[in-house]
């Protein structure tokens, strides 16, 4: 395939280097996936501020803190070239999600270049032409770009190019700055297209997007990690992924991306609900947690996982009763929603080790579960019930302690309280 160069003409290259910056002159001779995203911003900068705070845009070992953690330990320095998976000794199969334009060049020195370091960046998702699924022929797994068929042109949803005789019928690639100058379309052109889009509503509308990066990840055993597109197919769902995750707002939908990070998403994905009514002696407390989702809750990376916090309060607020001395993982058990990766020996081990699943008690799609406990009733006046998500395994937070202390901490995503008396 040929690239397509980025070669603004003649009569929009000095607005546009004006607009971009006179470093975008660099871009001239290079293919379209080394086009950063401040190209973009230019035009749609609603879009890039969104896009800029999501994951998307810190998927790379050089800025999510979590990644750069497994990535340095398996491959190496992000910043230097020549970089192999040390178990495989081959080229790092995470860069083709994680870093998908450094992955087109076979590069692992992500610095080297904007685009790299950007991650799934504007270019990144946009030349996706067609989604030729995960599994490839020889029965291997295909990771990120490579389940797909790149394009030399961007892919938009109905985007279109300006021919010279709708030119003639009044249509204009440019707009103007407020200021009377013309600001150019980077996506046509007077005679040389700098940008050029095309429709593609199957890519950009459809599951065919995302499942490239989300459907099924195994680790060098064949271990799967990463199981969200195989959990989304098993819910039966009719609804696509980017109604939730890329919802409309004033006409446009949001480039965010909000997942397992995002924790307005996080607290509309579970509805928690509690039942307290006397047994005798004791409290009979029923929590129920419905997942609203159509995966796993939590799903994506294996080590996100969720814990309950159960408490019975006195009148002052005094604490009489818990689920848990300590982490529900170890104290309440059916309170701690997990998938757990095990050895020949069945010992939890981190996800490049596991050499099979252990346990899994995530909430299924749609699952409503309910846990019961007895509580010692006397004196009880409210017991409130907290629902905590968290991106590592208790084990990972230990391992990886000078991570960030927003990655490490628990995020408070639901919560209830029942009152047997009115406070």
């Amino acid at each position: 395939m040929t690239a397509t160069k980025y070669l603004p003409g003649p009569a929009a290259l000095g607005t546009l280097l004006l607009l971009l910056g006179a470093g975008t002159g660099a871009l001239a001779n290079e293919p379209i996936h080394h086009v950063p995203s401040e190209v973009c911003k230019a035009c749609h900068l609603e879009i890039y501020n969104q896009w800029s705070g999501s994951m998307h845009a810190q998927s790379t070992a050089l800025k999510d803190p979590i990644h750069a953690a497994f990535y340095t330990s398996e491959v190496g320095s992000p910043t230097e070239e020549g970089q192999i998976h040390k178990a495989s000794g081959k080229f790092p199969l995470c860069l083709g999600c994680h870093a998908p334009n450094a992955a087109r060049d076979k590069t692992t020195k992500l610095d080297a270049k904007p685009a790299y370091s950007e991650g799934v960046n504007c270019v990144a998702c946009h030349t996706l032409a067609s989604f030729k699924g995960v599994m490839g022929e020889d029965g291997k797994l295909r990771y990120g770009i490579n389940a797909y068929v790149l394009a030399d042109k961007l892919q938009g949803t109905s985007g279109r190019e300006l021919s010279l005789q709708s030119f003639a019928a009044g249509e204009t690639p440019y707009a103007t700055l407020g200021n009377g100058a013309p600001k150019p379309n980077p996506h046509v052109g007077e005679v040389n297209v700098t940008l050029p889009l095309e429709p593609n509503a199957k890519l950009r509308r459809s599951n065919d997007g995302c499942m490239g990066g989300h459907e099924v990840r195994n680790n060098p055993h064949g271990v799967p990690l990463c199981a969200t597109g195989e959990e989304y197919a098993d819910s039966g769902t009719q609804v696509n992924c980017i109604s939730c995750h890329m919802p409309i707002a004033n006409g446009m939908a949001d480039h965010g991306m909000g997942g397992g990070h995002d924790k307005a998403m996080l607290r509309r994905s579970v509805l928690l609900e509690i039942e307290v009514e006397p047994k005798g002696e004791k409290l009979l407390a029923k929590v129920s947690m419905t997942n609203q989702q159509p995966h796993k809750l939590p799903t994506g990376a294996p080590f996100r996982n969720m814990f309950l916090k159960l408490t019975a309060y006195d009148p002052q607020g005094k604490v009489l009763w818990r689920n848990a001395d300590g982490h529900p993982s170890q104290g309440d058990p059916q309170g701690y929603f997990a998938l757990t990766l095990a050895n020949d020996e069945g010992k939890p081990v981190p996800p490049p080790e596991a050499t099979k699943t252990g346990t899994d008690t995530r909430l299924k799609p749609h699952e409503t579960r309910v846990l019961t406990y007895e509580i010692p009733a006397k004196d009880v006046a409210a017991v409130r019930g907290e629902l905590y998500y968290n991106l590592l395994w208790p084990s990972l937070v230990k391992k990886f302690s000078d991570l960030p202390e927003e990655l490490k901490a628990p995020v408070l995503i639901a919560e209830i309280q029942k009152y047997l008396h009115k406070p």
